[in-house]
């Protein structure tokens, strides 16, 4: 006997993915066996089981097909289903597949398939969905003040004469040890490069931390009322968000809400500010904010890093200094021009902090944004033993995507075969409701990792530790290897729902091996001009081409060296019902050392013609496309439309000459 279930096929489950609350959900099941079972049941769990009788629709060549309705809750909530067949006294369970990313399922697997139940209202914004994001390090991006001095002077920093010297890996002890050195870039000098950002394509720009703290960092907050005097003042910010709004650019800000810096008006572990801290007195009035084990030197900290103490999210009186106040902290800046938070390690704050803070943000405006840092899959992270789900509608409108990253790192280093990577991303399609899918934050790098190109030179960075990040260097080979690479890398998020987002100096081609070396000054003057005009390319090819940001989409994988996405708007409507321009596009990356020609059915795409991006037209030979991709590069092919006569045109046969032939296959 043989069983069959594809939760991303619409024959086996309808609708695809994420439902709204109360919507059914329909399920086959097909079994191959000479006599129909005597019961095939569907499970369903969503903290209590309930077992129903799927119905017969008919016996079919080699088997019968089974179906059933999933009527799933009024509420925000994750379901989970799985099959089970009886005959005689044999049971056979039938659950998700082998790695739990949905698809084909595997026959005797206990493990269940996932619905995702959302509030049928949840939406994010259109600028979200829509956006380029550019994220900085405020005092690593430029200094704005016409003779490069501080805007503020500090006794115990040391401030570096070379802007383009490398950051100090190890200092004298400043609590965290570490992070004391400051290149001098503020606000203003982000406002000042606001019309490159415009011309790079960003319509996003998330800025790491900005209110006064000790570090250069800034995650170890000292008053969240403040802009750090280093970076400028509120007025500066305000400004920078007017001019910003000016030319099509959001501002969001990073909330580091779970802890606070020792050296902070909170705790005051040095004294440093005027008030009473709760580290001096436990009548301070911040007291409550913390918990002592022993008053005063051992409390609850992030990670056990005494510097960072971590508040209780949940004290009266810090939510409404943070959230409840008329002018609490995140409604402050807000309104002061900033257009969203990204929350710090909000997988480590309280879900009902959570929902009260989006309320309030969304009180604002319900265009101001909510997006969290969360490094797995946000509809079922794991955290302290508890399953929690981000992405119901009532918390997050979307995630640093993370899973994205880790699966093309993986696939572009060989670690991973294509297959692998598409499923991941599918995997997410099918979790995530789609507002929240198409707000996703798909980061090349962070300032909490090693930058692009040396992650993806094979110089094994992940490996080094702090004082051997400093000595290292890439060859040139290792360098060609991790541009090469990241192109491809960016192709593919240029060409997927959700924010691109682009980490300061990568663009550039910036190189570091981790913190704090992937956190160095931006290069002016010194940038890798091809690298640059490759992410200009890249990035206006997105613009120019509404279906790669809001068009239907679906992975392929032809074979374990050739990735690829196509996004289709099938009758001028995008994923969302709205009009848009009737268009088809390929993306494809080829990680191999030689070329690749992938042949796609003319059925498939429904056209004929396709022109790439490097102005090569396709033509369909024998009711196929052939599509060739160079080796460790790619291209996006889209449907021609006229005007493209005197282009080059390949022909079946120059394709086949030009490397291996592969069919075209699609992942579900």
């Amino acid at each position: 006997m043989r069983l069959y279930h594809d939760s991303r096929d619409p024959f086996y489950r309808w609708p695809f993915g994420a439902v709204s609350c109360g919507q059914s959900v329909r399920v086959r099941l097909r079994v191959e066996a000479d006599q129909a079972p005597d019961l095939v049941f569907v499970r369903t769990w969503n903290g209590a089981e309930t077992r129903s009788a799927m119905r017969m629709l008919g016996a079919q060549e080699g088997g019968y097909l089974y179906e059933a309705e999933i009527e799933t809750c009024d509420h925000p909530c994750l379901m989970w289903y799985r099959f089970g067949v009886q005959k005689g006294e044999e049971t056979i369970l039938y659950g998700n597949a082998a790695d739990n990313l949905g698809g084909v399922g595997l026959q005797g697997n206990a493990d269940s398939y996932q619905i995702t139940v959302c509030d049928p209202a949840y939406d994010t914004p259109r600028w979200m969905r829509e956006g380029v994001m550019y994220q900085i390090m405020v005092d690593r991006f430029y200094n704005g003040v016409p003779d490069g001095s501080l805007l503020r002077k500090r006794d115990d920093v040391r401030v570096h004469a070379d802007w383009y010297e490398r950051p100090d890996s190890a200092i004298a002890h400043n609590g965290d040890g570490l992070a004391r050195d400051f290149f001098g870039g503020n606000l203003e000098g982000v406002r000042q490069k606001l019309p490159y950002l415009r011309d790079l394509g960003v319509t996003v720009l998330y800025l790491n931390p900005i209110f006064r703290a000790r570090s250069n960092h800034k995650y170890d907050t000292g008053d969240y009322r403040e802009i750090d005097p280093m970076f400028g003042t509120e007025e500066d910010f305000a400004r920078l968000c007017r001019d910003a709004r000016a030319m099509g650019i959001r501002v969001m800000l990073d909330g580091v809400f779970s802890h606070v810096g020792d050296d902070s008006r909170y705790f005051n572990r040095y004294g440093r500010y005027p008030d009473v801290g709760a580290y001096q007195s436990k009548d301070s009035p911040y007291a409550s904010w913390f918990r002592f084990k022993h008053f005063p030197d051992s409390y609850d900290c992030w990670w056990g890093f005494d510097t960072l103490p971590n508040v209780n999210e949940e004290n009266p009186d810090y939510l409404r200094f943070m959230l409840e106040d008329d002018d609490a902290v995140t409604r402050h800046w807000l309104r002061a021009g900033a257009s969203g938070w990204r929350l710090d390690v909000a997988d480590e704050l309280p879900m009902s902090f959570l929902r009260r803070l989006r309320a309030r943000v969304k009180d604002v405006s319900p265009d101001c944004a909510v997006l969290g840092e969360v490094w797995e899959d946000a509809s079922h992270k794991v955290t302290y033993d508890k399953m929690r789900s981000y992405v119901l509608g009532d918390t997050l409108d979307s995630v640093m995507n993370y899973p994205l990253r880790e699966a093309l790192i993986a696939f572009l280093r060989g670690e991973k075969t294509a297959l692998q990577a598409a499923r991941t991303v599918e995997a997410l399609r099918e979790n995530y409701p789609k507002p929240f899918f198409y707000s996703l934050m798909n980061l090349l790098g962070s300032h909490d990792r090693a930058r692009i190109i040396d992650v993806l030179a094979d110089a094994k960075v992940e490996t080094l530790a702090r004082d051997e990040r400093k000595a290292h260097a890439l060859t040139k080979e290792q360098r060609e290897l991790g541009v090469q690479r990241t192109r491809m890398m960016l192709r593919v998020i240029a060409c997927l729902p959700g924010m691109p987002c682009i980490y300061y100096g990568d663009e550039a081609g910036m190189t570091g091996a981790g913190d704090p070396l992937c956190r160095a000054a931006y290069p002016w003057g010194r940038e890798d001009q091809e690298q640059l005009a490759f992410f200009h390319q890249m990035l206006r090819m997105r613009a120019a081409h509404p279906v790669l940001v809001t068009g239907e989409m679906r992975m392929l994988a032809p074979c374990a060296d050739v990735l690829g996405v196509v996004r289709t708007a099938p009758g001028g409507r995008d994923a969302f019902g709205r009009s848009v321009r009737e268009e088809t596009a390929i993306c494809l990356i080829n990680r191999s050392e030689g070329p690749v020609t992938v042949r796609v059915p003319e059925a498939e795409l429904g056209c004929d013609v396709l022109c790439g991006t490097s102005g090569e037209r396709v033509c369909a030979q024998d009711g196929a496309l052939y599509l060739t991709v160079p080796p460790r590069s790619g291209e996006t092919f889209f449907r021609a439309r006229g005007g493209f006569e005197t282009l080059k045109t390949t022909t079946h046969r120059e394709s086949i000459a030009q490397g291996r032939v592969l069919d075209y296959d699609e992942v579900m």
